[in-house]
């Protein structure tokens, strides 16, 4: 249950990780509305056309600095923020997010170097209350999780991003479903798909398609929630 010293919107970045940690875990048992009301933020009645508001906020209450940067959300200490909506049996209801996917000039680029293991060697986060028939406002934020990869989840990671880069260089880029890889996947990432940006075509000629973004697969996200917080 929420304490009696209802948290405020930091007005600092935390300092260390234990600072992160115990902002994050002030912030469980609280919901979505009591948070915004006590920002000064007006709660959407749904979240379909505020994608990305739950996340504005607890960044808020957190602290984070980097905003839309590719780069982690708290910088200074190399942790990235991930909210993830889950239903009353802690199963996330949607993949997660990773970084967008760069297209081109991949050759030779390796899995230390990229973004996505930029991203995922130290993870904050944040579980929200995702049932869609909840209102937003009413949503409780459950008990935050700062995670690493273990060295099995590292590599499954690394084997992943290694196929689709592979496939990227290579001109397959329009072969690459969201089955392609077992805990990574590659989708579409743009409002519609009126967005287009460079990539190899088959040939290996500049063709037009759609902006791609790396997401982590739900049972992957579940199993590694199940782990960190001995459920």
């Amino acid at each position: 249950m929420p304490s009696s010293h209802f948290p405020q919107p930091a007005s600092t970045p935390p300092a260390t990780e234990a600072e992160l940690l115990v902002r994050a875990q002030a912030l469980a048992g609280y919901s979505l509305g009591q948070l915004a009301e006590q920002a000064g933020w007006i709660t959407p009645t749904h979240l379909r056309a505020a994608k990305g508001w739950a996340g504005q906020l607890i960044e808020l209450y957190l602290g984070a600095t980097a905003g839309s940067r590719q780069e982690q959300d708290f910088p200074e200490l190399g942790v990235e923020l991930k909210t993830i909506p889950i239903n009353e049996q802690g199963m996330p209801l949607e993949t997660t997010y990773v970084c967008i996917a760069p297209l081109l000039h991949l050759s030779g680029v390796q899995w230390q170097q990229s973004n996505v293991h930029n991203k995922l060697q130290r993870v904050l986060w944040v579980p929200l209350d995702g049932r869609r028939h909840i209102p937003p406002g009413d949503r409780l934020i459950g008990p935050s999780v700062l995670w690493s990869p273990t060295a099995e989840q590292n590599r499954q990671l690394q084997q992943d991003w290694e196929e689709i880069t592979e496939l990227i260089v290579l001109g397959q880029i329009e072969q690459i479903t969201a089955r392609t890889g077992t805990v990574l996947q590659l989708r579409p990432k743009a409002a519609d798909g009126s967005v287009l940006t460079d990539a190899i075509g088959p040939e290996g000629r500049t063709i037009q398609t759609r902006p791609r973004g790396y997401y982590l697969k739900k049972p992957f996200t579940h199993q590694l929630l199940t782990e960190a917080l001995g459920i």
